[in-house]
């Protein structure tokens, strides 16, 4: 079988991955000629090979990639398309839909599964991982994956993973910018919303943009959504049946009141699929919280809290939980400088310290502009490497709290892994 790929971001490098993995040969293409292929599981036959475009050509085994151009009839020969969810609703996309080809048409086994989508703003990742293990205590067989930022496999792989497999339940993280993608490509049966907040506003315009999407989402489905979520008579008016949850009474190891919000809802999801209240609550105390999300580490008379935060409403809840001496933000990209306005949140926050270290990409110094802009007085501190980061955490790990946060899962997760490690040995 032949496959096609167009666009290299995170959806399709996984996309990619999977499609060899599963014993495709696949046509891979960007149009930016200088994407990084980093993440793709591709050992070089021959490099800079000439093509039509301005870019270059990899040939490996199974595999073209070409960079800064796109082979039109690589797409006609094709048995399946993936494209990048972000393409959803162009005209190039429709003619991929129109034409059948899109994977999700192509191999159908997964609409046949019984389908959970978790959406939302934040809490996602987290959600998903709790609801998993319940429903493994309960002896179900589940396939997880969804949106790429999570670190699942990608939705693509889902597809893919769900055709040579039979499992009870496929459970996905949907991105709330790929909602009318998943919608089109998973035939839901149950959907649960964390929360909406002010994030991806670059994507949604506004928060009525959004609400219409979710509400496109919902349409036909049942949904379980938080009591006190806004827009409850669109989503009413949207779902089938609508369901709310609560706070979790649950005994949790991890932190924080939205951490037991997120408990609620995969309380909810699971009794609708008459899970025992014995095996929830179980399954949930034995939970520990997800590499890269936030966790609380003691280290001499300090608590660390550290886990990834990229928008100012999963800042705003972890700044409501203790009182930090120090906060500690990684930078966003550099096409990314509305995320800055996460610094709005610090400063007003007003700790003594604020510390800025490279997340994503190195954009530091537009955070401390930012930061001297809104007139913070306090220490500013740069880091540029982990051990600098470390030798500061060390410096103030005789006081109440410190915070580390902000944009760089990957970088997040060094530092966490850093931060346990030493936890362990001072304790």
């Amino acid at each position: 079988m032949k496959a096609t790929v167009i666009g290299l971001g995170v959806e399709g490098k996984k996309a990619t991955n999977s499609l060899l993995k599963h014993g495709w040969k696949v046509y891979a293409t960007d149009l930016n000629p200088n994407i990084d292929l980093e993440g793709l599981d591709v050992s070089v036959v021959n490099l800079d090979v000439p093509n039509m475009g301005n870019g270059m050509t990899v040939i490996s085994k199974n595999i073209q990639i070409d960079l800064g151009y796109t082979d039109e009839s690589s797409i006609e020969n094709a048995d399946a398309v993936a494209f990048s969810p972000s393409m959803w609703g162009s005209s190039f996309a429709n003619r991929i839909v129109e034409s059948g080809k899109l994977l999700s048409d192509v191999l159908t086994k997964h609409k046949d599964i019984f389908t959970i989508g978790i959406t939302g703003t934040n809490g996602k990742t987290t959600t998903v991982h709790m609801i998993k293990e319940i429903l493994e205590s309960a002896g179900l067989e589940v396939l997880v994956g969804g949106n790429g930022g999570g670190g699942f496999d990608g939705y693509y792989d889902l597809i893919l993973e769900a055709e040579e497999s039979s499992p009870d339940v496929l459970l996905i993280e949907v991105c709330d910018m790929t909602l009318d993608f998943c919608n089109y490509c998973f035939d839901f049966d149950l959907i649960g919303l964390t929360n909406m907040g002010m994030d991806h506003m670059d994507v949604h315009g506004t928060v009525a943009n959004y609400k219409n999407a979710l509400v496109r989402f919902f349409k036909g489905n049942d949904v379980v959504i938080n009591h006190n979520q806004d827009f409850k008579s669109n989503f009413k008016e949207a779902a089938d049946n609508l369901f709310y949850y609560f706070e979790s009474q649950a005994n949790l190891q991890i932190f924080g009141e939205f951490n037991r919000f997120n408990a609620g809802l995969a309380t909810a999801i699971a009794s609708e699929l008459k899970i025992p209240k014995e095996t929830i609550f179980k399954a949930l105390a034995d939970f520990k919280a997800v590499e890269g999300r936030l966790d609380v580490y003691p280290l001499n008379d300090s608590k660390i809290y550290i886990g990834k935060t990229d928008n100012i409403d999963a800042l705003k809840s972890v700044l409501n939980e203790d009182e930090f001496h120090a906060i500690f933000m990684g930078t966003p990209r550099f096409n990314e400088s509305d995320r800055l306005d996460m610094l709005d949140e610090v400063v007003k926050y007003n700790p003594e310290v604020i510390v800025i270290f490279p997340g994503l990409d190195d954009t530091v110094d537009m955070a401390v502009q930012k930061v001297n802009y809104l007139g913070y007085d306090g220490r500013l501190e740069v880091v540029n490497n982990l051990d600098e980061l470390i030798a500061l955490v060390a410096e103030f790990s005789h006081e109440n709290a410190m915070f580390i946060g902000g944009n760089g899962q990957e970088t997040i997760i060094e530092i966490q892994d850093r931060i346990k490690t030493l936890s362990k040995n001072c304790s």
